[in-house]
């Protein structure tokens, strides 16, 4: 067999099937081979680790499973630092056991791979809502009470609803569901992670569209965050209506 035919079989096996396809080529003498078949050895170890912390973002959501809850929902929120835009929240029930490849806290990942993984997240979740509170009402009530307004919106959104909330952060929400909170909940659980993912995408969409009415701010850039770019347009061109005047001073 050509050196090219098995690394076709290699790259169109499952990961998972990897060590049942190589042990078929390991006794082959050909450099090129030996070579081939320990590139798909490292890349199934990868596999394997990336498999692995996935299964482990699954311990709360499998907990409280285990204690009869049937659908539970991760919330989380984006754009509480901003000087601009609502803030974000998003609620997801994903379903049991799901595994989505690459998921993570929104903030380690690339805009690429967030909108790579939003689509994934709408395609597979048994449940998914976002909702927003707006500059105004954040500058009226303050940003701690507008990122619970928001989640609580979020939950509430919800069809079917959530039995059962995993909440990031320690400030818990009023919900008309129990809920845990989990400190950097959306980096060790799945749930809470495709919620951060949904959050962030949506308002950065928001917020690029926003640049459309005020293209002078880079809105499309820096999303509302105090960057020097946005400081400097806030001097020459003063505030928008989308502005937080309580951030602003």
């Amino acid at each position: 067999m050509t050196i090219s035919a098995i690394k076709h079989i290699l790259e169109s096996a499952k990961p998972a099937k990897l060590p049942e396809i190589w042990v078929q080529f390991e006794c082959d003498e050909r450099e090129g081979v030996k070579k081939l078949v320990e590139s798909y050895k490292k890349r199934y170890n990868k596999w394997c680790e990336e498999e692995a912390r996935l299964r482990k973002m699954l311990i709360f959501e499998g907990r409280y499973a285990q204690r009869g809850y049937m659908r539970i929902c991760g919330v989380d929120e984006a754009g509480a630092g901003p000087l601009a835009g609502p803030v974000a929240a998003a609620a997801v029930i994903l379903p049991e056991d799901c595994i989505i490849r690459g998921l993570d806290d929104s903030k380690k990942l690339s805009e690429k791979v967030r909108e790579r993984l939003y689509d994934e997240i709408l395609s597979v979740a048994v449940a998914w809502h976002v909702a927003y509170v707006d500059n105004n009402e954040i500058d009226e009530i303050n940003i701690l009470q507008a990122r619970l307004r928001a989640m609580e919106l979020a939950v509430s959104g919800l069809v079917p609803s959530a039995d059962f909330a995993l909440i990031d952060g320690n400030a818990r929400p009023e919900l008309n569901a129990p809920c845990a909170m989990i400190q950097g909940g959306d980096g060790l659980s799945a749930s809470i992670a495709a919620a951060s993912v949904l959050a962030k995408v949506s308002r950065d969409r928001m917020m690029t569209e926003y640049h459309k009415a005020y293209p002078q701010y880079g809105f499309d850039r820096h999303k509302g965050y105090g960057t020097a770019e946005h400081m400097a347009a806030i001097r020459k061109h003063g505030a928008t209506p989308i502005h937080r005047r309580t951030f602003l001073g």
